[in-house]
């Protein structure tokens, strides 16, 4: 099975909305995983450093086909759904499963007193560096959903200039492209803007309460919109003018991706409610580069049916056992 081949759920979870609800449904956590059992923290120090927060589950008994490092959507983290259900279908296939946090993200707020910007790529690129060192000799692939998927493309870019020696296939699952359109499409969709601000308010808080001699967000978080809270973010605390300099920072449209140097997939679907499916078709992509659209599956979900699976799981695993090096 090939991420390029059809995914047609059943009539009943063909409604995009749904499909991105379930994707982060507690429901799918029922099931136990022995990646989680597994599962050691570590925390990465960048030469500028920035400390990140991430989960190491190596296999217990056997060397591990390879190392996959996940890296979640925004507002998300390592213990995210989709997370948790692709480590443990890759970490039963054999990899070991690398859970890696952004900035800020998960239970990390602590670790470093900067905010989180979508736009700093250096430290999650040598914290991804740094994973793929831990175990050199055997292949290390690359997943990301939606923000995480944005920041998987930005590092297979760099990696023309920066080669990771062992970094064997980059995925990215919904991914932002134009983090300017996914923010008015966010902030026009009622539930979708809801859970977001719900996360984004509570982050923000905890940041605050960490760091009160620094941050003061009380007039922010009273606001109602995405772009208005990160205009507001940004003007008082960053070194962006705009909202629209910030996102420019790691939008990536047209001829973007063209310089990809790692083999990389991009995987999305045409009723995502967040990502256009317009910004794929206009994507100029090299050899080196393969894009599958399916008709359905919202954003990040892609859910087959009853059983509450990801469709994307299995030929995911497929497509890292079929790389050289990975048995």
């Amino acid at each position: 099975m090939r991420l390029t081949e059809p995914f047609n759920p059943p009539p009943p979870f063909r409604n995009p909305h749904l499909q991105t609800v379930l994707c982060s449904s507690r429901i799918r956590a029922l099931r136990p995983t022995p990646m989680l059992k597994s599962a050691r923290e570590v925390i990465l120090t960048t030469g500028e450093g920035v400390r990140l927060l991430g989960y190491h589950s190596n296999q217990p008994t056997r060397p591990p086909r390879g190392m996959v490092i996940l890296l979640h959507g925004w507002e998300g983290s390592s213990e995210s759904i989709y997370i948790r259900r692709t480590g443990g279908t890759l970490f039963e296939r054999g990899y070991a499963v690398f859970r890696l946090n952004l900035r800020d993200h998960g239970d990390s707020h602590h670790l470093n007193e900067g905010l989180f910007y979508a736009s700093a790529i250096e430290e999650v690129f040598t914290a991804v560096s740094q994973i793929a060192g831990m175990q050199p000799v055997i292949p290390t692939f690359l997943v990301g959903f939606s923000l995480g998927g944005n920041f998987a493309l930005r590092i297979a870019l760099r990696c023309r200039q920066e080669p990771i020696a062992n970094l064997k296939h980059v995925v990215s699952i919904s991914p932002v492209l134009d983090p300017s359109e996914a923010t008015d499409k966010i902030d026009s969709s009622g539930y979708i803007l809801r859970y977001f601000l719900k996360k984004w308010r509570r982050s923000l808080q905890k940041k605050q309460a960490l760091f009160p001699h620094r941050y003061d967000f009380n007039e922010l978080l009273q606001l109602d919109s995405v772009r208005s809270v990160t205009e507001a973010l940004l003007s008082d605390y960053s070194r962006y003018d705009s909202a629209r300099e910030y996102f420019n920072a790691y939008t990536l449209v047209g001829e973007a991706l063209h310089d990809i140097a790692v083999p990389t997939t991009l995987l999305t679907a045409e009723d995502d409610p967040i990502i256009g499916v317009e910004e794929f078709t206009r994507l100029r992509l090299n050899a080196h580069t393969s894009l599958a659209i399916q008709p359905y599956g919202g954003h990040n979900g892609f859910i087959s049916g009853f059983s509450l699976n990801s469709w994307y799981e299995k030929p995911l695993a497929d497509l890292f056992d079929a790389t050289p090096d990975s048995e």
